[in-house]
């Protein structure tokens, strides 16, 4: 655990202690009004336990201090930034759900998101049936407990931004990933369906990088950038969290170069069309 995380941990727990002290209630009479033990309202005061979003809801909710909900979902945010190399090992340690989690927080936290997704469909825009078998697989590779109807359904419940105005969605998919099947191909059917219908829609822009097309620079992996302060980046074995303003700048002029070569509406339908018919489905 780096110590800059452990610091900012340490700084919400402070913040929590004072919005308790500030209410008047003495730590048992807290954990008593939450039905929690009173080891675990200790824990998140020391900055010995990472809290979530429902902790602190709850906690502002008991303080009688529900102005500070948006302030400690901020600082929990910010928290998440601190790690910067994230191992999976640790991360899906008890399946997939808890990283989900962490994607819808930070899917409701930013304006716009540009990605480049090289081999499978963004994560944002899968049906149910295609992210389970996503899950289902990685769960197998990794050999760790599935937990995929939960993580389905956080998937599912990040897919809401999708609809918010104010928000704004870029993404490049490689067509390779159009073909890439991991799935029945009734399943892979349904994927691009919805796809295809996703292609220009407001708020949202697919671009497909056609087999063939000219590269400015080629797409050595897949990444996703949030509101061009922070690049998440997939390895096997961990996931980066780069916040770095050098590191930011590099991928957006990636992305940029990358976009040059895309094919949206129209063009981008037919790529999808194309790859549909493909399966062979009636």
């Amino acid at each position: 655990m780096s110590s800059d995380f452990q610091t900012a941990r340490e700084t919400l727990g402070a913040r929590l202690r004072e919005l308790r002290v500030e209410s008047g209630l003495g730590g048992k009479d807290l954990a008593a009004r939450l039905g929690w033990q009173t080891s675990k309202v200790s824990r998140l005061q020391n900055g010995k336990q990472t809290p979530s979003r429902a902790d602190l809801t709850a906690w502002a909710t008991a303080v009688e201090q529900p102005e500070a909900e948006t302030e400690l979902h901020g600082r929990l945010a910010a928290l998440d930034l601190r790690i910067p190399h994230r191992s999976w090992r640790r991360q899906l340690a008890g399946g997939h759900r808890a990283r989900q989690e962490i994607a819808v927080r930070q899917t409701e936290a930013t304006t716009e998101i540009r990605g480049l997704e090289v081999s499978r469909v963004p994560g944002l825009f899968q049906t149910p049936e295609y992210a389970r078998v996503v899950f289902d697989s990685n769960a197998e590779f990794r050999g760790i407990a599935p937990t995929t109807d939960a993580a389905v359904q956080a998937r599912m419940r990040r897919q809401d931004a999708l609809y918010e105005p104010g928000k704004s969605f870029k993404f490049l998919i490689c067509e390779a990933a159009l073909y890439h099947r991991s799935c029945p191909a009734d399943v892979m059917a349904e994927q691009l369906d919805r796809l295809y219908n996703l292609v220009g829609r407001q708020r949202v822009e697919v671009g497909i990088l056609p087999f063939g097309t000219q590269l400015r620079r080629t797409a050595p992996h897949a990444f996703w950038i949030y509101d061009k302060g922070l690049v998440i980046v997939e390895t096997i074995s961990e996931e980066l969290w780069l916040t770095a303003d050098e590191d930011v700048r590099l991928y957006l002029r990636a992305w940029d170069w990358l976009n040059e070569s895309a094919e949206y509406g129209v063009t981008a339908r037919r790529l999808v069309g194309r790859a549909r018919a493909s399966l062979n489905l009636a």
